[in-house]
């Protein structure tokens, strides 16, 4: 159907993939974690609204540009590096609420709006989510097909939703885990740090990730 094969094998490709952490996952956690399940789902919306802009672009033909292009998959990836860098060493500097105040321990608090910005920003930023639908995709597309960029979108669609579902499962857990959490300021400034520092490492790997 539109020139889509092996379906079932793209669907479940696509959901171990999507389980894999990352930093879109991190920040769905840390926004759990402090701000409650709307926030984690905020975040985890915004996510997938910067993963369907990946995939109208890839299935359009702009993603081939960070394929071909060197001088754009740079500009991509330091901006991508700057901003991972910008929200960890934001959550470096983040302290908990104290004890007495309650809530769990967080990331600075921001509005759903910001925290929405956040999620597609570190999503979109990321070059490599652009080749990796350029690679996954055209897997699960026969060369015949009658309108490939249809069968593109169709099939980016149901990663996206599937991707969706488990981010939002992600939120819900580490909201529901962090009510065990509240008042413990200590452990609070742990996350924020473990949370900065992995961010800051995923930040400089992107640095020095090749285009190839």
């Amino acid at each position: 159907m539109f020139g889509i094969h092996e379906l079932p094998l793209f669907i479940m490709s696509g959901l171990l993939l999507n389980i894999t952490p990352g930093p879109d996952t991190l920040y769905i956690i840390g926004r759990s974690a402090s701000q409650g399940w709307r926030a984690g789902a905020t975040a985890a919306f915004g996510i997938g609204t910067g993963t369907l802009v990946h995939v109208l672009a890839a299935a359009f033909g702009l993603s081939a540009i960070l394929a071909t292009s060197a001088a754009a998959f740079t500009v991509v990836k330091l901006l991508g590096a700057g901003y991972l860098l910008y929200v960890g060493m934001s959550l470096l500097r983040s302290r908990s609420a104290p004890a007495a105040a309650g809530p769990a321990p967080n990331i600075a608090p921001a509005s759903l709006r910001q925290i929405f910005s956040q999620g597609f920003l570190t999503n979109l930023l990321n070059p490599k989510v652009a080749l990796f639908f350029l690679a996954f995709v055209p897997q699960f597309i026969d060369p015949a097909a009658p309108n490939k960029p249809l069968a593109f979108v169709l099939l980016g669609a149901i990663f996206d939703f599937n991707g969706m579902l488990w981010c939002n499962f992600i939120a819900w857990s580490a909201a529901t885990a962090s009510v065990r959490l509240k008042g413990n300021a200590k452990l609070g400034s742990l996350l924020n740090r473990a949370t900065g520092c992995l961010f800051v490492g995923l930040g400089i790997k992107l640095v020095f990730t090749k285009q190839n």
